[in-house]
């Protein structure tokens, strides 16, 4: 299987480490959707989140986690039975790996998972690939963490969408739309305590520019789930603007700019970034 994973890397170009280290966590996320989908996980779940923009929608920037959500609440939900199927997919590519459920905290409805793989230890240490990932040290663990949502607010639409590597296979996934309300709360309802998630910001530029259509009924789900949203009227489009002025006069816009630039393939994208340029581009999104 070193052939596959030499043609996957071949898509990407990689000048540092963390070009390494982004390249082979995106093609170890695909694999693993790959075993979810040998064993129709998606029949009843739908992948969402920052790496479902960046695999089935084109998103510039890389992802480090696998989110999913149940189609309905299923609190009883459990990953055990599908990390084995994980395991041994990751594990036909050539990749040592170990795939533990973690312990949910309190009423969390967060079911997770954790895969961990010394790349370098397994299929790599021995073969070309190796020089292709020369920045990696035989000491580097990659980790992805997998999380379902086992209690989704609801208001939202799914699709089907085909990946063709490492073989042909499909996913379900969130609309667009919907995974802009998804992005949209974390802008809005986030709490990092003093940190500030750039990538959140850099994600909302990338779908006014491409994608400016939310979903604000699955947003209100949302909102009113987390208690971000207590109000009797619905959530609408001036309500919305408000909340984001408000959240984008509070925003340490270097903070922002320097956390998001990791992920990012060219960050000069983010000089721009301003107070004044969020309250501009803001004014461009679209709901329905």
């Amino acid at each position: 299987m070193n052939d596959v994973i030499s043609q996957m890397l071949d898509r990407y170009t990689c000048r540092t480490r963390d070009d390494d280290v982004n390249a082979l966590r995106e093609i170890l996320q695909q694999l693993a959707l790959l075993g979810l989908w040998r064993a129709k996980f998606f029949e009843g779940a739908a992948f969402y989140g920052g790496t479902a923009l960046r695999v089935l929608y084109g998103l510039d920037r890389f992802s480090d986690d696998l989110d999913f959500s149940r189609l309905t609440p299923d609190p009883a939900f459990s990953l055990a039975p599908f990390c084995g199927a994980i395991r041994r997919e990751l594990e036909s590519f050539g990749f040592e790996v170990t795939v533990e459920p973690k312990p949910r905290h309190g009423t969390s409805a967060i079911e997770a998972a954790v895969i961990r793989t010394h790349p370098l230890q397994s299929l790599l240490a021995s073969t070309p690939l190796a020089n292709a990932l020369a920045s990696l040290r035989a000491s580097d663990v990659l980790k992805i963490t997998v999380q379902v949502d086992t209690n989704p607010p609801g208001g939202f639409e799914t699709e089907g969408r085909t990946l063709l590597l490492p073989v042909a296979f499909a996913v379900r996934a969130y609309s667009l739309p919907d995974l802009f309300a998804g992005k949209m709360h974390a802008v809005l309802c986030r709490r990092w305590l003093t940190r500030v998630k750039g990538r959140d910001w850099y994600d909302l530029v990338w779908y006014i520019g491409h994608h400016p259509r939310l979903r604000l009924t699955h947003l209100e789900a949302r909102m009113r789930a987390s208690g971000d949203w207590q109000e009797d009227g619905r959530l609408d489009r001036p309500s919305l603007l408000a909340r984001l002025r408000s959240i984008i006069a509070q925003l340490d816009v270097p903070a922002a700019r320097e956390e998001a630039a990791r992920f990012v393939p060219d960050a000069s994208a983010l000089t721009i970034w301003s107070r004044e340029f969020f309250l501009e581009i803001i004014e461009r999104i679209e709901t329905e």
